[in-house]
């Protein structure tokens, strides 16, 4: 693959650099709330359990969207790395710079993520 002259790389690698670090920071400082729910009543205050119980399910729904967008990350610093950065993993035709503005971390054209890309 050639370098994409369109796009400026070393810009997107600052974003998506900057994101895995609020990312992991963010990860960091929520980690209690996926904690195992205690039995006193005292620790959780006047949230009933189930309350308790949901939040700490919605932490972790959260923490996993997190780690997602973390391993996406991770493959689009890759990418960049590799010299395919810019290219649909799927159709291997560019992605749209303005998508890749938007998105620093996609993987897909609008086509092939909508549905719509080319069939092999």
């Amino acid at each position: 693959m050639t370098d994409r002259q369109d796009i400026n790389i070393e810009a997107l690698r600052k974003v998506l650099l900057d994101e895995k670090a609020e990312l992991e920071r963010i990860c960091g400082i929520s980690a209690e709330s996926r904690d195992a729910v205690e039995l006193d009543q005292t620790r959780v205050g006047r949230l009933s359990r189930m309350d308790a119980m949901q939040q700490q399910e919605m932490a972790k729904e959260t923490n996993r969207r997190r780690q997602s967008d973390l391993q996406r990350i991770e493959v689009a610093l890759k990418r960049m790395g590799d010299g395919d950065y810019g290219y649909c993993v799927q159709c291997d035709e560019e992605i749209a710079s303005r998508r890749l503005e938007i998105d620093p971390s996609s993987l897909l054209c609008i086509g092939c993520a909508s549905g719509l890309g080319k069939e092999d």
